[in-house]
């Protein structure tokens, strides 16, 4: 499993890129992983509030739908439009296909490293 070390990861298998003061949000490799192919993605809105650990976007797999949960809070401040026509990149290359950019971040507490994501990837099994 591919877990980038840059990265911080969160339990319900989101990852998260600081930039400055906003983070880029995706799921991981791990989710896309055993979500199958996607084939829709239901994105926020530019502008949306949203809580750690609250529904920001759901994904259609062939096998289900599926929320993606905030791994921090902060405001929506830019939505990544191509996986709209394109949920397959996150198939594709799930490190490279964020979903959304947030800013006014928040409750970053929780977020692991790569290593740590991988002991609790190896617990969760």
């Amino acid at each position: 499993m591919n877990n980038p070390k840059e990265l911080r990861y969160y339990k319900s298998h989101e990852w998260v890129k600081l930039e400055g003061d906003t983070a880029l949000i995706g799921i991981t490799d791990h989710a896309q992983n055993e979500l199958g192919d996607l084939v829709f993605i239901n994105l926020p809105n530019v502008g949306d509030v949203v809580a750690k650990d609250d529904a920001f976007a759901d994904v259609e797999s062939v096998k289900a739908v599926s929320d993606i949960l905030s791994p921090i809070s902060g405001t929506v401040a830019e939505v990544n439009e191509a996986l709209g026509d394109a949920p397959e990149l996150i198939n594709q290359d799930a490190y490279a296909a964020w979903i959304v950019r947030l800013s006014d971040l928040g409750d970053m507490d929780d977020l692991m490293s790569a290593e740590e994501y991988e002991e609790f990837l190896k617990k969760e099994a």
